[in-house]
């Protein structure tokens, strides 16, 4: 992003990016607890962001880790042992009601939900100087929120950190369970480039005008 700040902490229609993001899952589900990994040094600077914006919905603060994996692994510390748990992207703040909604609800069922969409451009796959053409049908572009039942998340990050854990569902799936993909929202993007904070912008003044 060309930031010299997270971009989760970046402004959307003058809220941060993460902002968005828990009010989205608070508008979903008022009761939900919600937890957010920060890095530690960042957590004086999110709570002066939420006093200054008078931003009062509930959430727990936790100990983000060197990566991805290690600051899930911490967050799941301060979860119970019971019920679903969502584990979701701090920088998609566009996550539907509808998305999140059907998340929870086949998770219920098969134990773990993962939102994607089809891939709609040509891919070609590269191995070194080479490069061949592959059919997109068969790939798709992963998502988040990822709901699993808490034990079976909690009993799979009891294992070490491996570089190709991408997203929860990678860590469950080495478990040798199943993933259970649903159909994601191709709005529910996330941001990772400059084009994209415009992109939301729209996005979420649509949503805001419906």
């Amino acid at each position: 992003m060309s930031a010299n700040m997270p971009k989760q902490f970046l402004p959307l229609n003058e809220e941060p990016v993460l902002m968005h993001t828990i009010r989205a899952f608070y508008n979903y589900e008022r009761g939900i607890k919600i937890f957010v990994a920060l890095n530690s040094e960042w957590h004086f600077y999110w709570q002066q962001l939420c006093a200054e914006l008078q931003f009062t919905i509930p959430h727990i603060l936790t100990e983000g880790g060197s990566n991805r994996f290690e600051s899930v692994k911490n967050g799941l510390t301060h979860i119970s042992n019971e019920g679903l748990i969502a584990i979701h992207d701090g920088a998609r703040p566009l996550v539907s009601k509808e998305l999140i909604s059907k998340c929870f609800s086949e998770a219920r069922i098969y134990g773990n939900a993962t939102p994607a969409v089809p891939v709609g451009d040509s891919m070609r796959e590269i191995n070194g100087l080479d490069n061949h053409a592959v059919d997109r049908a068969k790939f798709a572009f992963i998502q988040t929120p990822q709901v699993f039942w808490a034990e079976i998340i909690k009993l799979a990050y009891e294992i070490n950190y491996n570089p190709a854990f991408t997203d929860d569902a990678s860590v469950v799936e080495s478990q040798g369970l199943a993933i259970k993909l649903i159909p994601g929202d191709p709005r529910n993007i996330k941001i990772t480039w400059p084009d994209d904070l415009r992109i939301a912008q729209l996005l979420l003044a649509e949503v805001q005008n419906s």
